[in-house]
């Protein structure tokens, strides 16, 4: 098929931090300046629109001709600002872009850093001069300039570099498209991104009112905090957002050194009683006014579109390797739990839009962060229909490790004839009925479900139960007295083992007992899981056979259960997963002398975000194989649930947030069929899922 390679230039007085979409529409809207295109191998010509220039008649006629396939960069933006103007290339079934390609291949998405990870030579690269260029014209000059906007006029020679900066984005895409992997190029990707856009497309209904109110609440509980502080100190710190001054503060004044004003470690000093009371309180006030949830409000009313509605907030394959889907603009994948009901919300909800919240509840931050799910609303004669697939990555790793008794369990427990996985899981790991598991017990399964699969230790296991409030120094006692004696046995050796070769910090800040507690059960729940076990040394084997050079006649992959793996273009390792998606490790490795890892990868660092080296290992491999495979299976049911009327407006992890007709057609059961329905690829893996309707989402 003919393919028409495209990118724009754009002005807007809206900044991009809003959201394409309403970066695209708000106020004037943006306008095109300059139009670079190309069709197939063809030159690449820029149109000038700013000079009175048209597109050529054959960019028209390719517009609306869907043998063609548009391509851009970042398509996302190009796609929507293009079809506000020319409505019939907006079609998402008919563009590709890529940058999801990239995502899919494990690689970085910025057209820059492509060009850098896959070698292209200099005269091809994105111009280094560009971002600059785009300061320049894409956006108002700033208050202090005598000029409201740069142009052609005004920046004769910086013009004439941006219309070669535009040509030679194109030139890159083109290049780039060329030097990408091409594994996952298949109609199946396609299809999930023409979805996605879709989803964009539609957006979600906001409570606008909910939203200017939670504004105004946060500013007037911002101000009282201000006034606090200023109070507190003598006027020496005026505003509770002053990092640095009231670190500086409480260290001069109360020689109270704080090393950073983390939650966390907010958190850990309040409960102090040694400290200064006005100390204390300062600690309240900073921990009040530190939601970043509340910040969200603030981030919806810029971004929202006239109509209501807000659109953009999902980034396709943004999570590296996994492929699942991140969030954008207000972040909706880490929405706060909250601790209110769902009749309490109401209630807050109701004193908020009233502009009394602050005659009702003593923290304001906290009341609002409670509320910000409640954002999320039906329109007039529809209804919000959720699901959410059940303990989707539980089921997923035993599964692909082949793990029967467990299978079989959550057969059980959806046919309503067995106990859920939490009881389950403790009765196997300690040698009970799982009918005679405590509720205090099944917590503790719980635990043990989120933080052994992935060949967790005691470290893993800590972080869960202090998460999930699980006293481990009780635990030890419990478990000394329940656990079989012969992996308490194992434990303490294997303590006395590590206290020798590493010292006393080797036990995690633990008491022995309690260390050894931990590890025991460690030991337990493997016993208890042996083809997930095996799967992990089984997954290590392979990973270090793929990291190894690949000989001149090449080499076969490996399969591990459900998986195949292998070295693809001799320095990509490459897992294929069931649904037929391969996870890729660009660059891979062999680890180097001294350090401790299965293999090394080239990925994007998650602190310094730039392009370096990574670390694996079998446990990480299995989570990320887990993790992707959940999300094709979540892929299947959105295709299914879009087709059948549920229009998906979120996705939020595993569940998915539709908006239907507030009708008797569309249930919560309905909504769960779609996700349930097991692709051609899945036969025998068990799924679940449960939900609920409202007309405003909650935390169900």
């Amino acid at each position: 098929m003919p393919r028409l390679w495209l990118d724009t230039e754009t002005y807007s007085e809206t900044p991009i931090s809003a959201g394409t979409h309403q970066y695209v529409d708000a106020g004037k809207g943006a306008e095109i300046m300059l139009f670079a295109y190309a069709f197939d191998e063809e030159p690449v010509r820029v149109v000038d629109l700013t000079q009175g220039e048209e597109l050529p008649a054959r960019v028209l006629e390719a517009f609306s001709d869907p043998s063609v396939i548009l391509t851009a960069h970042n398509a996302a933006f190009d796609r929507t600002v293009i079809r506000r103007f020319w409505p019939e290339a907006g079609d998402p079934d008919r563009w590709q872009d890529p940058m999801i390609l990239a995502y899919s291949c494990s690689l970085p998405g910025s057209l820059e850093n492509l060009c850098e990870v896959l070698g292209l030579p200099v005269d091809k690269a994105k111009d280094k001069d560009g971002k600059r260029l785009v300061q320049l014209f894409c956006k108002p000059l700033p208050e202090t300039r005598k000029l409201t906007r740069a142009t052609a006029e005004t920046h004769p020679e910086d013009w004439e570099h941006f219309v070669e900066y535009c040509r030679l984005d194109v030139e890159a895409m083109r290049e780039v498209w060329k030097r990408l992997p091409k594994w996952n190029d298949t109609p199946a990707l396609w299809s999930e991104w023409h979805l996605d856009q879709k989803i964009n497309d539609l957006g979600m209904a906001i409570d606008v009112e909910l939203v200017r109110a939670a504004v105004t609440a946060s500013d007037e509980a911002k101000e009282r905090s201000d006034r606090a502080v200023a109070k507190l100190t003598g006027g020496e710190v005026s505003s509770v957002g002053q990092r640095d001054a009231l670190l500086k503060y409480v260290l001069n004044a109360y020689g109270v050194a704080l090393p950073d004003f983390r939650t966390t470690t907010l958190e850990r000093r309040l409960g102090d009683e040694s400290l200064p009371d006005p100390v204390r309180e300062l600690i309240a006030e900073r921990l009040e006014n530190s939601k970043t949830s509340v910040q969200k409000y603030a981030k919806l009313s810029e971004a929202v579109s006239a109509d209501g509605r807000l659109r953009g907030c999902l980034q396709f394959m943004g999570a590296t390797r996994t492929g699942r889907w991140t969030g954008r603009i207000f972040q909706p994948q880490n929405l706060p739990r909250g601790k209110m009901k769902p009749a309490e919300v109401e209630e807050a909800i109701k004193a908020i839009k009233s502009q009394c919240a602050d005659l009702v509840y003593e923290n304001i931050p906290q009341v609002l962060s409670n509320c910000i799910r409640g954002v999320i609303v039906a329109p007039k004669g529809r209804k919000l229909v959720v699901a959410d697939l059940s303990n989707i990555e539980g089921r997923v790793l035993a599964w692909l490790a082949g793990e029967e008794w467990k299978l079989e369990a959550f057969r059980a427990y959806d046919a309503g004839k067995g106990p859920d996985l939490y009881k389950a899981t403790y009765g196997r790991t300690f040698g009970v009925k799982p009918e005679d598991v405590t509720k205090q017990q099944r917590q503790i399964g719980k635990v043990l479900e989120l933080a052994m699969g992935y060949q967790g230790g005691v470290s893993a296991f800590c972080t869960f139960a202090r998460a999930y409030r699980v006293d481990l120094d009780e635990l030890a006692g419990h478990t000394r007295a329940a656990i079989e004696s012969r992996y308490w046995t194992e434990a303490a050796d294997f303590t006395d083992w590590v206290k020798e070769r590493r010292g006393a910090e080797a036990l995690l800040g633990l008491k022995p007992d309690t260390f050894i507690a931990c590890e025991a059960i460690k030991r337990a729940w493997r016993a208890a899981h042996p083809a997930i076990t095996r799967l992990w040394a089984d997954i290590e084997a392979a990973c270090r056979v793929m990291a190894e050079p690949v000989p001149p006649e090449g080499r076969a992959p490996l399969k591990v259960g459900r998986i195949w793996i292998g070295t693809r273009a001799k320095v990509y390792g490459c897992a294929l997963l069931p649904s037929g998606r391969c996870v890729i490790y660009p660059q891979i490795e062999r680890p180097r002398p001294g350090v401790r890892a299965t293999f090394t990868y080239r990925g994007m660092n998650q602190y310094t975000r730039g392009w370096s080296e990574l670390r694996s290992y079998a446990g990480k491999v299995v989570e990320n194989l887990t993790q992707a495979t959940a999300r094709d299976i979540l892929a299947h049911g959105m295709k299914l649930a879009w087709d059948r009327g549920y229009k998906i407006v979120l996705s939020v992890h595993d569940e998915l947030i539709t908006e239907t007709p507030d009708s008797c057609d569309f249930t919560e059961a309905g909504l769960a069929a779609c996700m349930t329905d097991n692709p051609d690829w899945a036969e025998g893996l068990p799924l679940s899922a449960a939900g609920f309707e409202a007309y405003r989402y909650k935390k169900d």
